[in-house]
C-alpha cells in the first residue's frame, strides 16, 4: 500500500462492509469487493440501485480568463460549444497524438471548470502547459464522488432535493441541497444505467453516504464493489483508459471515438498527428462473445485462420446475460460483426465471434430513455 497517498472519509464503512481496501487507484484505496456476491450487486444495479464511491477519480479546478482557451489546446474537443451545466466529455492526446487520458468537462460557468480524469497523463499536462496562460489550476482531494446508478435512483433521491432531477438531461449537473447538505449532482456514470452522481465535501460524504443507503432501503438499494462496476461497465461497453488501448499509442479513431475530435478547431496539442493518424487505423475495439463458462483473460491474444490479429482487453463474464464477454483491440480486416476468430487464453483455445456493442442495452434506452408525448 506504499502509493497510498490520499484517504477515503468513507473507510470505515468500506472495513464493516467487508472490504480490505488493499487495491488503489490514483492513491486512494478502493473498494474492490464487499463480502457480499458482486453479482447480487450487479443484480441490484440492473434492477434497483447500487451506490459505488468513485472519489478514486482524479478532480481538477480550472478558472481564470484564459481557461476556456487552455482547454481547448489539451482537448480535442471544443470546449467552447458547451454551456454552464454540460458535462462535457473528451480526451487528450500527446504531440504523436496518442491518447493519454480520457476527460470529464464539467462547465460550471464561463472559464470555470471541473475537470474529472482517471490514471492517465491529464494532470501533467495541466501543470506542464498552464504557465503559458492566465489560468488558476488547483486539484481538490476534498471532494468525494458517490454514485447511484440504477433504475430507482431517481425516486430515491428527488424527495431529498429541492432540484427537479427528471428534468436533469443526460451529462447535464447542477449544483443545489441533498439531506441539506450542499451538494453538486451530475446526471450520468459507469454502469449502462440510469444514474446520478453526487459531488460532495470529505465532512459532508459519511451523511450523505449513509442517507442514502436509509432513503434507498426499502427500494432494494444497496452498496456496490468495484467489482460489480467493472463487470457492469463491460456489460455496458465503456472502455476504461489505459486497459482498452494497449497499444501505447492508441490514436482516438482505434477505439472508436471520433466523436470526440473536433478538427474544426483552429488549433489543439497533437492535432496534425491526430489528423494525420485517421484511416491508418492498426485495430479498432470490438465486442466478442466467448464459447466459455468464464472470462477471458485480458492480454490474450486473438488468432483467425492461425494468424496473430489482435488482444483481448477487457473481459466478464456477465451472470446477467448469461455470456462471456471480451472487448478487443482487433485488426480492421477481422472486425465485421459475425467474424469467428480463436483465442489463445494460457494455452486454452477459446472460439469467440464478433458481436455488437454495448453487449447489454444496445439502443441505450436505460441512459437515454424514450420521452412520451
Amino acid at each position: 500500500m506504499s502509493d497510498i497517498t490520499r484517504k477515503t472519509a468513507l473507510e470505515s464503512r468500506h472495513r464493516a462492509l467487508g472490504s480490505d481496501l488493499t487495491q488503489s487507484w490514483n492513491g486512494l484505496p478502493i473498494p474492490q469487493n464487499y463480502s457480499t456476491n458482486a453479482y447480487d450487486e450487479v443484480a441490484a444495479t440492473r434492477y434497483r440501485a447500487g451506490l459505488i464511491e468513485v472519489t478514486g477519480l482524479n478532480i481538477w479546478n480550472v478558472s481564470g480568463p484564459d481557461a476556456t482557451t487552455f482547454l481547448n489546446y489539451l482537448l480535442t474537443t471544443d470546449i467552447s460549444k458547451a454551456a454552464a451545466g454540460d458535462s462535457h466529455i473528451s480526451n487528450t492526446v500527446n504531440e504523436a497524438g496518442a491518447l493519454i487520458d480520457d476527460v470529464l468537462v464539467y462547465v460550471d460557468g464561463p472559464n470555470t471548470f471541473r475537470i474529472s480524469h482517471g490514471g492517465g497523463a491529464f494532470g501533467e499536462a495541466l501543470k506542464e502547459f498552464s504557465p503559458k496562460y492566465n489560468v488558476k489550476v488547483e486539484r481538490d482531494d476534498d471532494v468525494h464522488i458517490l454514485s447511484l446508478q440504477g433504475p430507482v435512483a431517481l425516486e430515491v433521491l428527488t424527495p431529498h432535493t429541492p432540484a427537479d432531477l427528471a428534468k436533469l438531461g443526460y451529462f447535464k449537473h447542477l449544483k443545489t441541497t441533498i439531506f441539506g447538505r450542499p451538494v453538486s449532482i451530475a446526471r450520468g456514470g459507469y454502469s449502462g444505467e440510469r444514474g446520478y452522481e453526487v459531488f460532495t465535501s470529505r465532512a459532508d460524504a459519511g451523511f450523505i453516504w449513509d442517507s442514502i443507503l436509509e432513503a434507498g432501503k426499502a427500494k432494494g438499494v444497496v452498496p456496490a464493489s468495484w467489482t460489480c462496476l467493472d463487470i457492469v461497465r463491460v456489460e455496458s461497453g465503456l472502455l476504461f483508459f489505459p486497459f482498452d488501448m494497449p497499444h501505447g499509442d492508441t490514436t482516438p479513431w482505434e477505439v472508436r471515438a471520433d466523436w470526440t475530435v473536433d478538427l474544426s478547431k483552429p488549433d489543439f496539442r497533437g492535432k496534425a498527428a491526430v489528423a494525420a493518424s485517421k484511416g491508418k487505423e492498426r485495430s479498432f475495439i470490438t465486442g466478442l462473445e466467448v464459447e466459455s463458462s468464464e472470462a477471458a483473460n485480458p492480454g490474450a491474444k486473438i488468432f483467425a485462420g492461425g494468424k496473430e490479429v489482435g488482444v483481448v482487453t477487457s473481459t466478464t463474464f456477465s451472470q446477467h446475460l448469461m455470456k462471456s464477454l471480451a472487448m478487443a483491440q482487433i485488426s480492421p480486416s477481422h472486425t465485421a460483426l459475425g467474424t469467428a476468430l480463436e483465442i489463445n487464453d494460457g494455452g486454452k483455445t477459446l472460439k469467440a465471434t464478433v458481436v455488437q456493442m454495448p453487449f447489454y442495452d444496445p439502443l441505450r434506452l436505460r441512459t437515454h430513455p424514450p420521452v412520451r408525448g
